[in-house]
């Protein structure tokens, strides 16, 4: 898999390209934070933020340091951290959602009573 990857980031890509797809994928994920009132979107939007950030660490591992793995590494290392997340994060929707019927932001100050 690794090879897939780094032979897909070898290839005569500039960097610029790249790191304009991360830039629009992090500030895609900002604005759907804070324009969102859905709590699904907004974690959908974090998501969309540390994958723009994963993408930085793989472009610049392959650009700076092209035969170490460490960005490589590092960025699994993040997905991981992430996807535990977001099973928390869905865990807590979930029980918001079963004492509201709604996962609007707004209705979360409803559960205090």
């Amino acid at each position: 898999m690794f090879n897939y990857i780094i032979d897909f980031l070898s290839s005569d890509i500039p960097i610029v390209a790249y790191l304009a797809v991360a830039l629009v994928m992090f500030f895609a994920g900002v604005y759907g934070f804070l324009t969102r009132k859905n709590l699904l979107m907004m974690l959908i939007s974090i998501e969309l933020m540390l994958n723009g950030a994963d993408l930085n660490f793989a472009v610049f591992n392959r650009y700076l340091y092209p035969e170490q793995l460490e960005g490589m590494f590092f960025t699994i290392f993040a997905i991981a951290i992430a996807a535990c997340e977001t099973a928390v994060a869905i865990a807590i929707i979930i029980n918001i959602y079963r004492n509201l019927n709604d996962v609007d932001v707004e209705k979360i100050d409803e559960m205090k009573n």
